[in-house]
């Protein structure tokens, strides 16, 4: 069940980026319909893999990499249409790769290893993608340069905190090193 709901992201993110870079014309409830299927299913795909006992190293491996192809998508559209910088979602490539290969090689883990700050951007990455998919509804049609605004800013504060991430990540030998000195 849990994977299921993990599929369902996956198949939606390339209309959802589609959408957003306004190669593909969906009606903007649509694509607020979209964005709001992914989060959903990324909250309860973990609780309910947890809560039926089916979470596994594999089931993390697939959630965490969905979330990033949607996320990732999503974000070179908006790039695409000038909405906010396209080094973050560049960035954002190097940091998963940094944390799969990190977990694997560094951590000799089987399921994922996380940082704090990454988690948080992780959770942020869907911020802008939300703004951008509600500016192009009737409600917001009047602000839509203000939150054109509000999301290139908040690009810019996501490309910072995922620089520190990826620093943070890249550091975290020596610390390892030192406590065992």
């Amino acid at each position: 069940m849990a994977n299921l709901l993990t599929a369902i992201r996956l198949l939606i993110s390339i209309p959802t980026a589609l959408s957003i870079a306004m190669v593909l014309k969906l009606p903007p409830m649509v694509l607020v319909l979209l964005v709001l299927i992914a989060i959903v299913t990324d909250y309860f795909d973990g609780k309910i893999a947890r809560r039926l006992g089916t979470a596994s190293p594999r089931g993390q491996v697939f959630d965490h990499t969905t979330d990033f192809l949607f996320v990732t998508s999503a974000l070179f559209g908006a790039a695409y249409v000038d909405l906010l910088t396209p080094i973050l979602p560049v960035l954002i490539v190097i940091a998963f790769s940094q944390y799969v290969l990190d977990s694997y090689f560094f951590y000799h883990e089987k399921q994922l290893h996380m940082n704090k700050l990454g988690r948080w951007n992780g959770i942020l990455y869907f911020v802008p993608i939300v703004l951008i998919a509600s500016s192009r509804t009737a409600p917001f049609s009047s602000i839509t340069g203000i939150m054109n605004m509000v999301i290139f800013v908040l690009g810019w504060l996501l490309v910072l905190s995922t620089v520190l991430s990826i620093l943070d990540r890249a550091m975290a030998p020596l610390h390892i090193h030192q406590k065992d000195q």
